[in-house]
């Protein structure tokens, strides 16, 4: 077991170096052909930063393990706003901007509560499962959530970023070294999360939610925190927000695409514990400091989720 867990470690190292280098790469080539920044954001970079979970579902999805793939989704999410957030929240209020606090986290409530509707299935007697049309339906979304904030950008012009002026040799290295880390990666996880969920007599959804959810969410951390420490709240609660409905529209679509994907009931608590989240998340931009997360709001949702995952371990033993 000792074996398995330093595996799992160089699994999330090698899939958090893979989405950097595939980042650096890809953004590199796309600046060589005069892509705009814009495109490159919605685009690659959005790509990047979840591809750890991408990848760690496709795996799941492909050998039929359902309960990591809702877990790391759900999980993710969970993480992403409770611990996140809450970290984030704690080192700096988060200030957020009228369009997020109208739209974006709005957005991401209506996504969650669509993916409770469709995993249950209320309007089909079969198995509970988010099937291929189902992952049809959630890329549309998905689309159609990327053209709106493609038109908001074209209206609020943002900065152009300057990159480093790369040769092809290292571009294409560096792409083809992240997508051999992110699948090498992919593999580690998966493969021994399984192995020690078996010994240890934890279940796959425990492991989904709890260590593979945390481990593939380390992007999001890490930038999340250091924007809190360099006071850019934009880009603390944006890469949040973002990355919760990406992985929604985007992975849980793909991960179907794949291999139709069973549902167990009991992820609903979760569900209804993201969608509470979201629900607080709105209500905070009301109370206290208008349009902000104050550190008393964040320290809620860090002790909340520290709790609820406390509870749910415990229970496993």
């Amino acid at each position: 077991m000792i074996l398995s867990s330093v595996f799992i470690i160089v699994g999330f190292a090698s899939l958090i170096f893979g989405a950097n280098w595939l980042v650096d790469g890809a953004t590199s080539l796309a600046k060589k052909h005069h892509i705009s920044d814009l495109v490159i954001g919605l685009t690659i970079v959005a790509f990047g930063t979840s591809a750890p979970e991408l990848v760690v579902n496709t795996v799941a999805s492909f050998h039929g393990h359902s309960d990591i793939v809702f877990g790391n989704i759900i999980g993710s999410n969970n993480f992403n706003l409770f611990i996140i957030l809450g970290i984030a929240g704690l080192i700096y209020p988060i200030t957020v901007q009228s369009s997020t606090a109208w739209r974006e986290i709005p957005i991401s409530l209506l996504v969650a509560l669509l993916l409770f509707v469709l995993a249950n299935d209320f309007f089909s007697h079969q198995l509970p499962e988010i099937s291929r049309v189902d992952g049809v339906l959630l890329l549309v979304v998905f689309i159609c959530f990327l053209y709106s904030i493609f038109k908001q950008l074209k209206q609020d012009p943002i900065e152009a970023i300057s990159y480093e002026n790369k040769s092809n040799f290292k571009i294409w290295s560096l792409v083809i070294l992240g997508i051999a880390g992110l699948i090498i990666g992919g593999k580690l996880v998966v493969d021994h999360s399984i192995d020690i969920a078996t010994k240890l007599g934890v279940s796959q959804k425990i492991i989904g939610l709890t260590i593979i959810a945390a481990g593939t969410s380390l992007p999001e951390l890490v930038t999340s925190v250091v924007a809190a420490l360099k006071k850019n709240s934009d880009i603390a609660i944006g890469n949040v927000i973002g990355s919760n409905i990406f992985n929604v529209l985007l992975i849980l679509s793909i991960s179907a695409f794949v291999h139709p994907i069973t549902y167990n009931p009991n992820f609903n608590q979760d569900l209804f514990i993201l969608i509470g989240g979201t629900v607080f998340l709105i209500l905070a931009m009301f109370t206290g400091t208008r349009k902000k997360l104050d550190r008393w709001e964040a320290f809620i949702l860090l002790s909340f989720y520290v709790i609820y995952t406390s509870y749910l371990v415990m229970k496993e033993i």
